[in-house]
């Protein structure tokens, strides 16, 4: 599987067990769908951005760390963002897993994508 696919399909995957951590929040569990979908989402941005800086850098350290970068951006607007039906800020419960599925799909592409000409 190509390092783009491979980003995105695994950025999707692990956007949407992203999204399940939010059961560990009781105060936002009545939005667990919307939360589910809004990380299947953003997991699908940073794997296609993971995804393409994969096929550009073949480095292991670079897609961990760029990996890490892109899903940080990606995630920090929602993490900052306060909570409209609870009125609190959620920053550490939503960067964390984030930033952690970019990691582990940096990891992922340059390790098991394969490079496509």
């Amino acid at each position: 599987m190509s390092k783009l696919v491979l980003g995105i399909l695994l950025g999707a995957v692990l956007g949407f067990f992203d999204g399940l951590t939010a059961w560990f929040t009781p105060e936002v569990r009545d939005q667990m769908m919307t939360i589910i979908m809004g990380s299947t989402f953003k997991g699908l941005l940073a794997g296609t951005a993971i995804g393409f800086l994969a096929k550009k850098v073949n480095s292991l350290p670079i897609g961990i760390i760029g990996g890490l970068v892109i899903a940080f951006l990606i995630t920090l607007p929602f993490a900052i963002a306060e909570d409209p039906a609870t009125g609190n800020n959620y920053f550490w419960q939503i960067i964390l897993p984030g930033s952690l599925v970019g990691a582990i799909v940096g990891y992922a592409t340059q390790k098991y994508g394969l490079q496509k000409a």
